[in-house]
């Protein structure tokens, strides 16, 4: 059987919420069938792919069912219908061992309120996986160290987490993640709750990790500058599906909805404004001057 050119590969993902003494019929729903009363659909038939060493992102307004699809990639939410497959994997059909070790070994996740344990070191919050795992303690240690080294924390190893910034608690999650060395980085709104100048600078942080390491993300944000900084390809989600989806550029550029539209605005007026600059510019450069070097003198000839 030939493997799959895919690192990831969902299918067909459905999660649907249920009011209290309510029974999900999926078969409705594959059918066609409108929403029942008393349940919440916030993924609805949702498929895509990502090749190993892609970010994609996600974005979409509060409620849109983004932070509910990537916990379903890990079913730290249960998917009620569809299929995950990582790197051939079907983490769908998992048993619970085998998805604890899943976690622990094949994808990592950013929180955005970064989850630390409070009454352990930076050094010990990194290397808390490992120990899970039952890696040696002075494996552990060192491969924490290179962890925090790549995310410029080596002098913060002994502090507690109260005493960072909520730019370096985010950077000792992303160590955490990266400590792991999974192939499948998740990340849901890192950086949301950071002030707009440390979210660059995270945002930064990540493009540069991202080029010395090739790891596969999905990248859930509601922040358009955000998507098109860091998104090799992206989504809009509204109301649990996949609206559009394409390279940051052909979204902005090419809205297919009124939703999308309101999105990708503000971005679509500038590339618009900038295009016609750079179109404006080209045409002046390719026009032969009127005045030459020399004082008085006409370059089309004569004086």
């Amino acid at each position: 059987m030939e493997s799959s050119p895919y690192l990831l590969e969902v299918e067909r993902l459905w999660k649907v919420f249920l009011e209290k003494n309510s029974t999900l019929h999926m078969e409705d729903y594959l059918s066609g069938s409108d929403d029942v009363k008393g349940q919440v659909v916030a993924v609805r038939d949702v498929s895509f792919k990502l090749k190993q060493g892609e970010v994609y992102v996600i974005m979409g307004l509060s409620g849109s069912g983004k932070s509910t699809l990537i916990r379903c990639l890990l079913r730290l939410i249960e998917p009620d219908y569809g299929q995950v497959r990582v790197k051939g994997r079907d983490v769908t059909a998992m048993g619970l061992k085998e998805l604890t070790e899943f976690r622990r070994t094949q994808a990592a996740m950013v929180f955005q309120h970064y989850g630390l344990l409070p009454h352990r070191t930076v050094l010990e919050n990194v290397a808390f996986g490992l120990k899970l795992q039952g890696v040696k303690g002075k494996e552990r240690e060192k491969r924490a160290l290179e962890a925090l080294e790549k995310v410029g924390l080596l002098k913060w190893t002994q502090h507690y987490p109260e005493h960072l910034s909520g730019g370096m608690q985010q950077r000792v999650g992303i160590a955490r993640a990266l400590v792991q060395n999974a192939d499948l980085l998740l990340l849901d709104e890192p950086f949301s709750g950071l002030d707009p100048l440390i979210r660059r600078e995270m945002q930064d942080e990540l493009l540069r990790l991202q080029a010395d390491l090739q790891k596969t993300m999905v990248f859930v944000t509601h922040d358009l500058n955000e998507a098109l900084r860091l998104g090799d390809r992206m989504a809009v989600m509204n109301r649990g599906i996949f609206v559009q989806e394409g390279t940051p550029r052909d979204i902005v550029m090419n809205p297919v909805d009124e939703y999308v539209q309101r999105f990708v605005h503000d971005e679509r007026q500038v590339a618009l404004l900038t295009g016609e600059m750079a179109e404006a510019r080209s045409k002046v450069s390719n026009v032969t001057p009127l005045i030459s070097g020399k004082k008085g003198k006409i370059a089309a000839g004569g004086e």
